[in-house]
């Protein structure tokens, strides 16, 4: 399977891992089928991703797609991380083998997963915003290691 340099570059030296004790939004999502699991954790202040980190179990794609998620919606609104979809991860990281796509779905859900926690703990319904969660089982079916 190939990777690009991009998608080894976030697998070997990720970006934005760990925890954050003061984060106002955490969301994690896993794929039982593969045993990836996502952690994400948000800091938001006035609208704005301050910081955001993660911690992932899995594949190299699966720390790469988490680690080029966080860079993508760290110092933006709330709004522009909410448009964050699977295929601009895949993108910003110049192509996954198809096999890996399920990564990327992984990475966008733990965002999303996050910012619906952030609006239920300010006592919003995060529907309206984040839309409705699948389980990320459902979404794909195909998982190879």
């Amino acid at each position: 399977m190939l990777y690009s340099e991009k998608v080894m570059d976030h697998f070997t030296n990720p970006r934005n891992v760990g925890e954050l004790p003061d984060a106002n939004g955490v969301g994690e999502v896993g794929n039982a089928k593969c045993g990836d699991i996502m952690k994400m954790y948000l800091k938001i202040e006035n609208g704005v991703i301050e910081d955001v980190k993660f911690k992932t179990f899995g594949c190299g794609a699966a720390i790469a797609t988490s680690s080029m998620a966080t860079e993508m919606i760290k110092g933006k609104t709330v709004d522009d991380a909410l448009k964050l979809t699977n295929s601009a991860v895949v993108e910003a990281l110049e192509g996954l083998p198809p096999v890996k796509i399920h990564c990327s779905v992984l990475a966008e859900q733990a965002i999303k997963t996050a910012l619906a926690d952030y609006y239920t703990r300010q006592g919003i319904d995060p529907t309206p915003f984040v839309g409705e969660l699948k389980d990320p089982d459902e979404e794909h079916l195909a998982c190879e290691r």
